[in-house]
């Protein structure tokens, strides 16, 4: 079934992100919903700059989504904190219960620079891939220790279970990497052995324009 349209207001998904921080019953500051965004949703989804926070954060108090105070303590600064209103609460959780459910967005840098493979030497495409290991290693750590530090607050339990899942991605992201460098080395004997190459050690088709085949024959290709 697909969204009712006047439920909610038409919304990139980052909106309803900063939206969505602020459904937690606290107050927070811009630079508070960086933090929050870093520590949560920036393991699965967006880690956002503190200015796209605060333009977020105008676009959502002009359509009433949310309200601010200005909060002074003696001797400090005033802080701009802002709260969800009733109104953003109801679009909440009308937008995240009845939006459609898109496929996600992957933008593989590094299967980006393997797919140019051809381009380098096997060790080097074997760098790469090792260098992403340490640095999924690095992320799946993290989130199991921000999961752990969940545990102490109830009210976290779906973050808890989202950064949960965000370990178990990473580590299947490793196992994934992992098998890449011994696939890096079948590539290479494939190419080596099997294709024609031109002076400069670019590959020459065999059947130029073979992929539009390809898509012409599954139509749901894009």
């Amino acid at each position: 079934m697909g969204a009712d349209t006047d439920s909610f207001p038409n919304l990139p998904a980052t909106s309803w992100a900063v939206l969505g921080m602020l459904s937690f019953g606290e107050e927070l500051t811009g630079n508070d919903l960086k933090k929050w965004a870093d520590w949560s949703i920036g393991f699965f989804y967006w880690s956002p700059s503190v200015s796209q926070v605060y333009a977020e954060l105008k676009k959502l108090e002009d359509l009433s989504l949310v309200r601010s105070r200005l909060v002074t303590d003696e001797g400090v600064r005033g802080r701009r904190v802002y709260g969800i209103t009733d109104f953003g609460l109801r679009a909440l959780r009308s937008w995240s219960r009845d939006s459609d459910v898109d496929m996600p967005v992957l933008k593989h840098g590094v299967m980006l620079r393997l797919w140019m493979g051809h381009l380098h030497d096997p060790e080097q495409l074997k760098r790469i891939v090792r260098t992403h290991i340490d640095n999924l290693r690095d992320r799946a750590q993290r989130a199991r220790l921000h999961a752990e530090s969940s545990e102490t607050e109830p009210g976290w339990a779906f973050t808890q279970m989202s950064l949960r899942w965000s370990q178990r991605h990473f580590e299947a992201e490793i196992d994934l990497a992992e098998q890449l460098l011994g696939d890096i080395d079948e590539a290479a004997a494939r190419y080596r052995e099997a294709a024609v190459r031109d002076e400069d050690g670019l590959p020459v088709p065999r059947h130029p324009g073979i992929w539009r085949t390809v898509a012409d024959d599954h139509p749901g290709s894009t």
